[in-house]
């Protein structure tokens, strides 16, 4: 689809060499100097992951948790599971018998945080810097100062109250008592202190000693279950991707315990239909995609977990023959009951790298809800995770809290390839939006023939409940046509997530890049 220059928007960035894209311009940029500098696509991911931490930070952080693909030519899909897990003494016996029915925000939502120990496993699988290194952009930010940025701006001053809560927050996330606001230049010296006590001694010194001792006495004020010894005993895992064939283009997706099977499930539900016939903003398109996505993700919300709990294999989720059963549920004319729970036979940042060499990394990292839990560690200035909220009560789930387990995850960076090699490196962020962000970017371009760009900025559309929420770029036509289908249409009352692309386009030798526009952020190449 070509693009009306009279409109506004922006046009796709197209460069030869190397290229990134994240939802801050001082990441991309951090990116980009790494690349320049004779770093990887993994040295220039972490560099700008860690700039977000800093200058995004209700959206991501150290004490949260990390996902990463890597696609390097000629070799197997590299994935990382850098995820974080309840204590070894987490018991949901002990939180039902105080009349909890969900962990909710509760200290027992804080798993221990997986992010800079997968830093670390990312940069000696494919990385030339280390931590010292690549953590240089964000200690000077932190420690010297940075503008806020609009988008920033406007999410921080919606969670004042949450951060009065806390006297950590308060003292390290709040300045004269409030919110910064756009343009105020800011300076987190706690964070700064620790992220040099990283860089200097590795990972390890986060999981063992003084800033595990913080984050340990911080939890356990709160009757937490956790430990310093669950610190101490986090290790992340490597692990290998899962993928569904759409239309001759592999999504390539991290296992459980992400969700990101839950795109795959409805890749296959729509294989079934002939959604290029379908208009692209139409009626049509979004009932169908709706309603696959209410299958997809109740297979999410019974199967999924942490993947030595899951009861169902993987495979048999995947299986073609399941989804044409699935597909066989949905009406074209309205919406229907669909099964609670078929069986076959919730904020974050997401930023994506290509290299010189065409290594891909498609990288994401998150505290979960807007600051996490909404507690920060009062000497290290962390900001803890609630992905623990995640988890369910109920009795013999296989996402059941328990001890040692991880979480059911929504952050899912992704990968698309054709006959072997990477076609586009991309994600979504906005937690349960995800798998929802990854099948319409997909049809965007596979079934509408959108650039990068228009892929993301075309209108979207999500449900909640029974609930659907479309944004205000929705034709009004669609949405008067979803409530005669049945659907509760609201609007959306923020926009639905963020999106950062990178194609490559083997042929011309160049990549093509797409960034967030409801996000401050950039593609930037060279």
């Amino acid at each position: 689809m070509s693009r009306d220059f009279q409109f506004p928007g922006r046009s796709p960035v197209i460069a030869c060499e190397s290229m990134a894209a994240t939802s801050h311009p001082l990441a991309t940029l951090a990116a980009i100097d790494t690349l320049r500098a004779g770093g990887t696509a993994a040295d220039a991911a972490v560099a700008a992951v860690a700039v977000l931490c800093v200058v995004e930070p209700h959206m991501t952080g150290i004490g949260g948790d990390c996902f990463c693909l890597v696609s390097q030519p000629d070799k197997p899909v590299w994935g990382y599971n850098g995820s974080g897990r309840a204590g070894m003494k987490a018991s949901d016996e002990a939180l039902r018998a105080k009349g909890l029915t969900d962990i909710g925000n509760s200290i027992h939502a804080v798993t221990v945080p997986g992010a800079i120990e997968a830093w670390e496993a990312i940069l000696k699988a494919h990385g030339r810097f280390g931590l010292d290194r690549v953590l240089a952009p964000a200690i000077k930010y932190a420690e010297g100062g940075f503008p806020v940025s609009a988008r920033v701006a406007w999410d921080w001053q919606r969670h004042v109250g949450k951060l009065k809560a806390d006297s950590g927050a308060s003292r390290h996330y709040l300045f004269n008592g409030g919110a910064p606001k756009e343009g105020d230049v800011i300076r987190f010296p706690a964070l700064a202190s620790t992220l040099k006590s990283i860089a200097a001694k590795g990972a390890r010194a986060f999981y063992e000693g003084e800033i595990a001792d913080d984050m340990a006495k911080t939890l356990a004020a709160r009757d937490s279950f956790l430990t310093t010894e669950d610190f101490a005993r986090h290790r992340g895992d490597a692990v290998a991707p899962i993928s569904t064939n759409y239309r001759g283009l592999d999504l390539v997706e991290i296992p459980p315990n992400t969700q990101g099977l839950t795109a795959l499930v409805m890749l296959n539900i729509l294989e079934n239909f002939d959604v290029g016939a379908l208009d692209a903003l139409g009626t049509d398109r979004f009932h169908l995609v709706l309603e696959a996505a209410r299958l997809g993700y109740a297979i999410r919300d019974t199967h999924i977990a942490d993947q030595a709990h899951m009861r169902t294999p993987i495979e048999d989720l995947l299986d073609k023959k399941f989804a044409k059963k699935l597909a066989s549920l949905i009406d074209m004319k309205k919406r229907v009951k669909m099964p609670g729970a078929p069986t076959p036979g919730n904020d974050t940042v997401y930023l994506t790298v290509v290299d010189r060499d065409r290594t891909a990394v498609s990288f994401i990292n998150s505290l979960y809800s807007s600051f996490g839990v909404g507690i920060c560690t009062e000497t290290t200035g962390i900001m803890l995770t609630n992905r623990g909220a995640c988890f369910t009560l109920e009795p013999d789930h296989p996402n059941t809290f328990g001890r040692g387990k991880r979480p059911m995850h929504t952050i899912i960076p992704a990968l698309a390839m054709r006959n072997g090699r990477c076609d586009m490196s991309f994600g979504v962020m906005g937690a349960h939006y995800q798998p929802m962000g990854h099948v319409q970017i997909i049809l965007n371009m596979l079934d509408y023939g959108m650039d990068v760009q228009q892929a993301i900025d075309a209108p979207r559309f999500f449900f909640e409940g029974e609930k659907t929420d479309v944004e205000r770029g929705t034709p009004a036509a669609t949405i008067d046509g979803l409530k005669a289908r049945g659907h509760d249409v609201a609007t959306a009352s923020s926009p639905w997530g963020g999106a950062q692309t990178i194609k490559i386009d083997w042929n011309r030798g160049v990549l093509i890049g797409g960034s967030e526009p409801r996000k401050d952020g950039c593609a930037l190449g060279y």
